[in-house]
């Protein structure tokens, strides 16, 4: 039976790359500030092993995957994503350089919202920024319903109005108008493709 996952140690007895976790253990267990973490194919533990520890600590482990990729995302570019506690729980959302991981911008968390909505938010936010700082650049998203939102230059949620909601509503109703009022270009939205390029760089690592 194949390995579940591969390890890679960075700092430890002995460095390299071991296809279990107690062999891992071996090499760190008692080891002061070791550093190691698991991936789920081996050519994922070889191309982190080529770089440092500190590019994945605290982070999904198939952060920055997209470096190692045939075929990779447009660069320079930013990145956005949402994290929200439940289904219409607290959310925030923000924005990051792709190749950098410098968070650009961040808003929230809102009492009540939900991911996509934080997705639509962080693209048009990022539009925005941008534009006002006469950058031309993509933005990168992994929720295909966001993106379609963007597209449609409506945020299509079904989330209730209510006191809890209303800030996040200002900000939608805010969302729209710049749509309204800004013709987007061919390509500026694109699809974070988490399967080919690992977790998007502006993920809040909470999965």
């Amino acid at each position: 039976m194949p390995p579940s996952k591969f390890y890679v140690v960075w700092k430890g007895r002995k460095r390299g790359i071991y296809n279990s976790w107690a062999e891992c253990e071996r090499q760190v267990k008692g080891y002061v500030a070791a550093q190691f973490k698991g991936f789920g194919t081996r050519a994922e533990a070889e191309a982190a092993f080529r770089r440092s520890y500190e590019d994945f600590e605290g982070k999904p482990s198939s952060m920055g995957k997209w470096m190692d990729a045939t075929v990779q995302p447009i660069i320079p570019s930013v990145a956005v994503d949402s994290a929200c506690v439940g289904p219409t729980g607290p959310m925030e959302y923000r924005g990051v350089l792709t190749d950098r991981g410098r968070q650009i911008f961040h808003a929230g968390p809102f009492p009540r919202g939900t991911n996509n909505i934080g997705e639509f938010l962080a693209i048009v936010h990022a539009l925005d920024w941008l534009v006002k700082n006469r950058v031309e650049m993509p933005v990168y998203s992994d929720s295909e319903n966001a993106i379609a939102w963007v597209h449609a230059g409506r945020c299509q949620t079904k989330l209730k109005h209510e006191p809890a909601t209303a800030a996040v509503f200002a900000l939608i109703r805010s969302a729209e108008n710049w749509l309204a009022e800004n013709e987007l270009r061919d390509g500026s939205v694109r699809k974070w493709y988490s399967r080919l390029w690992g977790e998007i760089p502006a993920d809040f690592a909470r999965k």
